[in-house]
């Protein structure tokens, strides 16, 4: 309790830090300046009818919406007398939120976890079940949510060995909201036992698998990939490199350079993780040399080197269209991005060195050969074994068919997550 106390002194005087660093954020994004009021926790149209008495799911960004897709969309089948709320902590996030799921589900940033923000928002909001995804832990929120006898369940958990290192150093802060939690599910037996041994109980955990596998096509995703392909040259083989981060598409780049000597019509399709970086991205392009389209100008690909996607909720109908993925985000230390999309997709797929967020995930698939991890660490080494990775699977048609199929297979055999976790919401609404 001591460390509560001290965490929540702690954020309060730091608040106008906070507010000054979102506002230096809306720099690039102006939703962090406009929505400011969200983060103080003023939910919009909280006075609206039936907007209390739900339930909240949180996930913090495009990934994880996309992850909690099917489950959300059984919360909305079984408990359509319930407001469902989906809380995100990015704008991207929230954008993609709203084109899942529309006006069907309430939808708001989340408040930062000081006691006045998130007392507000669940004045406002009166929930009856809070649910928090993967490695999501505020503290402050889950100990208010516990004390008003609002039923606390965390999904998908994750832990992973830098995050286990970052928590462990704040042991007395965590450890008590942990056991907060009325249920922790978790993705795997190795985040079970990280869980266990940062203090959560035996009671508590359960092992329900991974709820990224049970992604599916939808009737969205077909109509967007639709709309891409009619601006796509109909004979040209396309390698996507998705999720990119600062340093992945020089890689990229390095390698197609090699690449095209050999296959002069492949187009390159780089889709960067974040909108802010869209414009610096296409005048990396240009400067190596390549002739862009940009999707956000809406005209047809022709002769083109390189199509950039500077849009955002199109990447899984992109996998689609794809003959090779590579991963962005898995040549440095930011942890990789989801394969599972492109395997849904019987896509080939190619990560770099670090896919420490998707260990479990990357074990099945290297387990299936259904995935090329490459090994180098270095920007160099790796441009060139990404070369030769691509070069392969674009000259064996069959292994890359063949690898695409294995993956797509890891996929099936390890969906059912979303219904574990339905059951558990159940009974803890019973």
């Amino acid at each position: 309790m001591f460390a509560l106390l001290i965490y929540r002194l702690f954020l309060l005087l730091l608040l106008p830090v906070l507010l000054l660093a979102l506002l230096l954020r809306s720099i690039s994004n102006a939703q962090y300046r406009q929505r400011l009021s969200e983060r103080l926790g003023f939910f919009p149209n909280a006075e609206a009818q039936n907007s209390k008495g739900g339930i909240v799911v949180h996930a913090a960004s495009v990934g994880e919406v996309i992850a909690i897709t099917p489950f959300v969309e059984q919360l909305l089948k079984q408990y359509n007398d319930l407001p469902i709320t989906i809380t995100t902590f990015t704008p991207t996030g929230s954008t993609q939120v709203k084109k899942q799921f529309g006006k069907r589900v309430q939808h708001s940033l989340l408040p930062l976890d000081i006691l006045p923000c998130t007392q507000l928002f669940l004045t406002r909001l009166q929930p009856k079940l809070m649910v928090f995804m993967e490695t999501e832990i505020w503290p402050n929120l889950i100990n208010q949510c516990a004390n008003k006898n609002i039923k606390l369940l965390l999904i998908n958990g994750r832990l992973s060995a830098s995050s286990m290192k970052s928590y462990q150093r704040i042991s007395p802060l965590i450890k008590p909201a942990l056991n907060r939690f009325d249920t922790i599910l978790c993705q795997s037996q190795d985040n079970l036992a990280n869980f266990l041994q940062l203090g959560a109980s035996k009671t508590q955990c359960q092992l329900s698998g991974n709820l990224k596998f049970d992604i599916s096509i939808n009737a969205s995703n077909k109509d967007k990939q639709a709309t891409l392909a009619d601006l796509l040259p109909p004979k040209r083989t396309i390698w996507l490199v998705a999720s990119t981060h600062q340093g992945d598409e020089e890689i990229a780049l390095a390698a197609f350079q090699n690449i095209k000597a050999i296959f002069p019509q492949l187009l390159l399709v780089i889709v960067p993780r974040h909108p802010e970086r869209f414009a610096g991205v296409a005048k990396l392009c240009s400067n190596h040399g390549y002739t862009i389209a940009k999707r956000s100008d809406n005209t047809r690909v022709t002769a083109e080197d390189i199509w950039l996607l500077d849009t955002l909720g199109e990447l899984m109908a992109a996998y689609a269209l794809a003959d090779i993925v590579t991963m962005g985000g898995s040549f440095s230390q930011i942890g990789g991005h989801n394969p599972l999309e492109p395997a849904l997709y019987q896509k080939p797929i190619i990560v770099g060195c670090d896919m420490g967020n998707f260990a479990e995930v990357l074990s099945q698939l290297k387990q299936a050969q259904g995935i090329v991890q490459l090994s180098s660490s270095s920007p160099e080494e790796h441009s060139q074994q990404l070369a030769t990775a691509v070069i392969d699977l674009l000259e064996d048609n069959g292994a890359a068919s063949l690898l695409g199929a294995k993956a797509h297979q890891v996929v099936l055999n390890n969906q059912g997550a979303s219904a574990r976790t339905l059951a558990e919401v159940k009974e803890l609404l019973t």
